[in-house]
């Protein structure tokens, strides 16, 4: 990596402090924006900027050669935030003539072949959240083919890892697991589903941000083991903490533990992800870049000792 080029990740939330670690340890100059500052430490500049203010982004991404867009909304705005964020970032982006790397979901897929979902894999979702990211997706793209800025596109599936609270494999499962209480899980949990490490994505970005002209202005999916079921991840991890998980699963999307009824009320068109098979594929990446996905049972064994840390003391199996 070029350690003279100034990387600034946008938004601070898991993707975000996850990858603004990541270059800061690879020794690149790094800044993370965010409505608040946080502290990741010293070799992390922090700033607080609305970033759909445009103005506010463009001073925020001030000397930028590199700029990740890691920005997430809550659910119920995201119809409305996401494209106000999208002008706003890629109009600085180009005025600071920085390259722009995003941060993708699958979301432009909709209910596609999960056998292998490719980066050919056709743009079929009927979703207003899957509608919208598509649209979004052919907005930065064409920036990029008509020359007004530099984009590439990262794609993950769920996320889970150290960092990840709110996630189908996130805050309602890991603590569970440790102390003996249920789990939470969605949907089919005999289907395989697709999960990508949150280190994977913070590696994938770094590349991305630093990979050669022709890699650019197109989607990539980020490093993610081949899908495996639920049930087999459950497996996994009732191993690793030598206990069988009580797991609940929620059929339909409705409130439950985390997932309050406004929550579950904007995820409800989006459930279908956990009733049909989903694998997403990255061997592109994998291949053009050198590099493999975590194995799967390594990183939710990394996942375990680190929320061992955030389970409260004395719980245990009851």
């Amino acid at each position: 990596m070029s350690t003279q080029q100034r990387h600034v990740v946008l938004g601070a939330g898991p993707a975000g402090r996850t990858l603004a670690r990541r270059l800061a340890a690879d020794g690149a100059p790094v800044r993370i924006v965010s409505r608040n500052t946080v502290d990741l430490g010293p070799a992390v500049e922090s700033r607080a900027a609305d970033l759909m203010d445009p103005e506010q982004a463009l001073a925020a991404t001030e000397g930028a050669a590199v700029i990740h867009h890691c920005v997430n909304v809550p659910y119920q705005h995201q119809v409305e935030s996401m494209p106000r964020l999208a002008r706003s970032i890629t109009a600085a982006a180009a005025r600071h003539g920085a390259r722009l790397v995003v941060l993708d979901t699958l979301y432009p897929y909709g209910e596609s072949d999960g056998e292998a979902i490719t980066e050919a894999t056709p743009w079929a979702a009927t979703s207003r959240k899957g509608r919208m990211r598509a649209e979004l997706d052919r907005y930065y793209l064409d920036r990029h083919t008509a020359g007004d800025v530099r984009v590439v596109l990262g794609r993950s599936a769920d996320f889970f890892g150290p960092e990840v609270l709110n996630s189908t494999l996130g805050g309602a499962f890991f603590p569970g697991a440790l102390t003996g209480e249920p789990v939470l899980a969605f949907g089919d949990i005999a289907l395989p589903h697709s999960y990508t490490f949150m280190p994977d994505v913070a590696a994938g970005m770094t590349l991305l941000g630093e990979a050669a002209d022709d890699a650019w202005g197109r989607v990539w999916h980020l490093p993610t083991v081949p899908a495996v079921s639920t049930e087999a991840v459950h497996e996994m991890v009732a191993e690793l903490v030598g206990r069988p998980l009580q797991v609940t699963v929620l059929p339909e999307a409705r409130p439950y533990g985390p997932f309050d009824a406004e929550f579950m009320a904007e995820y409800a068109e989006m459930f279908y992800q956990h009733l049909i098979p989903q694998n997403m594929v990255s061997t592109a990446f994998e291949s053009r870049f050198g590099v493999a996905p975590t194995p799967l049972r390594q990183a939710l064994a990394l996942t375990l000792d680190r929320y061992s840390g955030r389970v409260r003391p004395g719980a245990g199996h009851r």
